[in-house]
């Protein structure tokens, strides 16, 4: 079966899931850093399915305001404001963001090569689940990853 194929079956089964929010980065000198919403889509994984694409997974945050705390470490308090900045561009406060993501050329998988996670392996569309982790066929993916949305 074809990436696309897979993936249109898998849209179909996430009907009435709840979708979660796609962000960009916005800079501006008058408004500040945020994060703005542009979209949204099903959380499958590594894969981030809209209806009618495809994206790669990359950085998730949960809005939230970065109050005052002490942090030990820089990176936890870059974190906190990246969530902050979420909520300044209208995500609410608790709801998740997906920011960084980049879009999947499916047609490509589909012709027998690779984009982001997928990848056809001798004809079988595979999907590789983490960056330390193999490749995995796609079908069986989806069928883990969708029964644990629903």
């Amino acid at each position: 079966m074809s990436a696309s194929a897979l993936l249109q079956d898998a849209r179909r089964q996430l009907a009435g899931v709840p979708k979660e929010g796609l962000g960009e980065e916005k800079h501006s000198r008058f408004r500040g850093d945020r994060i703005v919403r542009i979209g949204e889509a099903w959380h499958v994984g590594v894969l981030l399915l809209t209806d009618d694409a495809a994206l790669a997974t990359a950085e998730v945050l949960r809005a939230a305001d970065a109050g005052r705390r002490g942090y030990t470490a820089e990176s936890a308090r870059e974190r906190a404001a990246r969530r902050e900045w979420a909520l300044r561009g209208g995500f609410d406060e608790g709801e998740v963001a997906h920011v960084g993501w980049s879009v999947i050329d499916v047609d490509a998988v589909d012709a027998g090569g690779s984009s982001g996670p997928l990848a056809m392996v001798d004809g079988v569309v595979q999907v590789k689940w983490s960056s330390a982790g193999g490749y995995m066929p796609l079908e069986e993916y989806l069928r883990e990853r969708i029964a644990l949305l629903t």
